[in-house]
């Protein structure tokens, strides 16, 4: 059995690391939807954050996210990354729009 290698990534400043929801194989309707049709995931779970902004006093900023929550962010914010061979966005926290409760 091959040992797999573990990645670890810490993101800088005010940014976070977003491993997105898989997009939606079917509408509400029941069609299932060819892979050229599915919308880009805008839903994701925080995988890592970064300490947060410098600020001007030498200060960190607080980060409004934590590890482990279901955001929304913009359908073409950040960057794609690929890490251990699965897809993640990083973004700055500013990118973020919504977290999602419950």
């Amino acid at each position: 059995m091959a040992k797999e290698k573990k990645v670890s990534v810490r993101p800088l400043d005010d940014r976070v690391l977003i491993k997105p929801l898989e997009a939606e194989e079917k509408t509400a309707g029941g069609i299932v939807l060819p892979d050229t049709a599915k919308e880009k995931p805008q839903k994701g779970t925080v995988v890592a954050i970064g300490p947060g902004k410098l600020l001007e006093d030498g200060g960190r900023g607080e980060m409004s996210v934590k590890v482990g929550d279901t955001v929304l962010f913009g359908k073409y914010s950040g960057t794609e990354v690929t890490i251990a061979g699965e897809e993640h966005q990083i973004m700055r926290e500013m990118d973020i729009l919504a977290i999602v409760e419950g």
